[in-house]
């Protein structure tokens, strides 16, 4: 089980003339606005989970014609893939494929092997969002 940091802080109380030591729960997550540029990049972390989330991670994909990020699984998470530009699909290891395009989101259930593949001719840029799913 990952563990979230813990703030320790000591407080002198003069009035006992004693050190007591007390927990502070972990770093909060703060809202934040992210800019949705990866320049040359093909990928950009938004949201890199704890602390900046509860759980959840997020990113900026760009793919070009004809490749894909390559075959992965969503574990213990859900996912959401949101279609800024282009066209693509969502393939599911023995399972459906899922065409999408600008405008169109796609969702993936935990412990989904997957792969996301640009099938257009122009550039596909896409934003996943991961979740720790509820038990």
């Amino acid at each position: 089980m990952k563990r979230s940091p813990t703030i320790l802080l000591a407080v002198t109380a003069f009035f006992v003339g004693a050190t007591v030591t007390v927990m502070a729960g972990p770093k909060k997550p703060e809202m934040k606005v992210m800019r949705l540029d990866a320049g040359e990049k093909d990928y950009l972390p938004l949201l890199e989970g704890p602390p900046q989330t509860v759980t959840m991670r997020s990113g900026l994909v760009v793919l070009a014609p004809g490749k894909s990020v390559g075959k992965h699984s969503t574990e213990d998470y859900e996912e959401m893939v949101i279609a800024l530009d282009g066209q693509g699909e969502m393939r599911v290891t023995g399972g459906s494929t899922l065409k999408f395009e600008k405008g169109m989101a796609v969702y993936g259930p935990p412990n989904t092997e997957h792969d996301v593949f640009n099938t257009g001719t122009a550039v596909l840029r896409y934003v996943y969002v991961v979740a720790k799913a509820v038990k």
